[in-house]
């Protein structure tokens, strides 16, 4: 089986990722391990530790990395977080602060939203159909 484990996601700091992504989206702190060289080996997940795909955050090391945070895909959606239940997760996220770009909106293909990482990265909130 092979599957694509880890994505980076290039943050400003650690902590403040941390407490955005296991709080206001809910996600599981798999790793914080301290690095020899003064980084840290953070991995969240959005469900259990078997879910699948989990994000790296990685600390922006210079000025081309910085650059990068909030912007890694060029503006466009560049993460799908799925879900079995978009209503509970979409009031969940917006009382946690969680800011949505658009209402949800019914698709053929699921229920859908777009909102934005504490960097301003955009997601999608979706329930797939069926």
């Amino acid at each position: 089986m092979r599957r694509i484990a880890l994505v980076t996601l290039v943050v400003d700091d650690y902590d403040e990722a941390v407490r955005f992504y296991t709080g206001a989206l809910g996600f599981h702190l798999v790793e914080d391990t301290p690095r020899p060289d003064g980084s840290r080996w953070v991995v969240v997940e959005p469900g259990s530790e078997a879910a699948g795909t989990g994000l790296l955050l990685a600390r922006a090391k210079d000025e081309a990395q910085r650059a990068s945070v909030g912007d890694q895909t060029g503006g466009r959606v560049g993460f799908f977080l799925h879900t079995d239940d978009f209503a509970r997760d979409h009031a969940r996220m917006t009382a946690a602060g969680v800011t949505f770009l658009e209402e949800p909106r019914h698709e053929p293909y699921g229920t859908v939203a777009v909102f934005q990482d504490l960097y301003g990265n955009r997601w999608d909130l979706l329930q797939p159909a069926g």
